[in-house]
């Protein structure tokens, strides 16, 4: 058995705070991790214990957005292999996933193969609306950052995004809610200003993505030898991302389970990785099966 197969089995308590880009996720991870005594944070592609960057890559030190996308979601297997064999060398047992979505959080988990989070924990149960606002203003106006670390971790590892540095009492944040935790210790954490936030997020178009996914659908029947005809593609819009109806003509003779599945991995996996967006979900509907 490999040591990624090992990691499934090894007796580990994955928790995960999910929330939208912006929202204070990070300000609030060593919080979440202290109440629910989690040892390790997976946040923007870095694995932190001990107020330490043991092993990964920042997100946030990517020039573009949808670099930081690819990282956030260990697209690169050099990036995911080292996260998971620290994670095993360490021996952690115990972590707290940070992501934009319950999607994306089972990403991590299926890319770093570890367990899906038994505890999922929406930013808006732990900070209010007003919290919220204040850091998607902060975020948008003036493109600021947190990771969850001290300073001189960040300063070390990434310089040139250093911005500056917050320090407040771990058991002043969440008030009465907060239980077990020493009232005197303080959690740094590190402002950084990234230059992917610098420039402005990305956007696409409905009729360009209507475009790649029509260009994946013809490359899949290159490489698989097989003709499968667009009828109908309608994109419809989700809050995290983007669902893709697609009604299709396949050929006969094809095993169309395995075919299908083959063709949603495809579209899903080319679109995310060469365009940082998300696909909710793509459904795929058989209208005719052709004998030509």
């Amino acid at each position: 058995m490999s040591f990624l197969s090992r990691l499934r089995n090894n007796g580990m308590t994955i928790y995960a705070l999910v929330g939208k880009s912006g929202t204070g996720k990070s300000f609030r991870a060593k919080l979440i991790a202290e109440q629910y005594t989690l040892s390790a944070i997976i946040d923007d592609g870095l694995l932190i214990q001990d107020e330490k960057i043991i092993a990964g890559k920042s997100a946030k030190h990517e020039k573009t957005y949808m670099g930081a996308v690819r990282v956030a979601l260990f697209d690169d297997k050099e990036h995911r292999d080292a996260v998971a064999k620290t994670i095993q060398k360490q021996n952690v047992k115990r972590i707290l996933i940070i992501g934009t979505s319950e999607k994306m959080v089972q990403k991590i988990c299926d890319r770093l193969q570890i367990p899906q989070p038994e505890k999922i924990i929406n930013i808006e149960q732990i900070a209010s609306q007003e919290e919220i606002q204040k850091a998607i203003v902060s975020r948008n106006a003036e493109g600021k950052h947190v990771i969850p670390v001290p300073a001189i971790e960040v300063k070390k590892s990434y310089p040139q995004i250093f911005y500056s540095s917050v320090r407040d009492f771990l058991s002043n944040e969440l008030g009465k809610n907060v239980k077990k935790l020493k009232k005197d210790k303080l959690d740094e954490k590190s402002i950084v200003t990234p230059e992917f936030s610098k420039k402005g997020r990305l956007e696409i178009s409905q009729a360009a993505l209507v475009e790649m996914t029509l260009h994946c659908i013809d490359q899949f029947d290159q490489d698989n030898d097989i003709k499968i005809h667009v009828r109908k593609l309608v994109i419809k819009p989700e809050k995290q991302g983007y669902r893709l109806v697609l009604t299709i003509d396949v050929p006969f003779g094809k095993q169309l389970t395995g075919t299908i599945r083959k063709l949603q991995e495809y579209i899903i996996g080319n679109i995310e990785k060469n365009t940082g967006i998300m696909l909710e979900e793509v459904s795929i509907i058989i209208d005719k099966i052709t004998t030509d």
